[in-house]
């Protein structure tokens, strides 16, 4: 009896742990047509200015080590991906202890809006109205100098969930 409830409780288990994995799939979730990408300089209408540029170069990076989609020219293209940064914000993490109205660590939320269409027909692939990457940085020195440093791990972490958006469009 024992043996028979042992082999019953290890099916059980078999069976449950493939379950959980019914809906997922090993990849890339694109249309298997779209093998390539056409990527242009990000839309900056947030009020920090010249943000596009490193963003759109993190994006086309993390593309690139995805390896779902071969970041190509606008001609070569089976789709453009066309992203419009929304908002830039900065919250205040940690404060001076000797001046506690004033902060010295801070986090930039960027926000973007992106679109995936077909370059054959213009159909929409995939599309998210709100994407966010994030990083931190400590005041050192000015204050926009402080704020250059920790744009790079932002514009990485949008480029990342960019990434995820679009090759596991749901």
């Amino acid at each position: 009896m024992k043996k028979i409830l042992s082999s019953l409780f290890a099916s059980i288990v078999i069976l449950a742990a493939f379950t959980g994995c019914a809906g997922y799939r090993l990849g890339s979730m694109l249309p298997p047509d779209i093998k390539s990408v056409y990527v242009p300089t990000f839309v900056n209408r947030t009020t920090e200015p010249m943000i596009e540029n490193q963003t759109t170069s993190e994006t086309i990076r993390k593309l690139q080590e995805d390896g779902s989609l071969k970041v190509v020219g606008k001609e070569d293209a089976d789709a453009i991906l066309e992203v419009t940064l929304r908002n830039y914000e900065l919250e205040p993490l940690a404060y001076n202890e000797q001046q506690k109205t004033t902060a010295n660590e801070y986090r930039i939320r960027i926000t973007a809006a992106i679109v995936l269409k077909r370059l054959s027909n213009n159909e929409i692939v995939a599309e998210a109205p709100f994407v966010q990457g994030e990083g931190t940085f400590f005041v050192e020195g000015d204050f926009t100098s402080s704020k250059q440093r920790g744009l790079p791990e932002a514009a990485a972490d949008l480029g990342q969930r960019i990434i995820t958006q679009v090759v596991e469009a749901w």
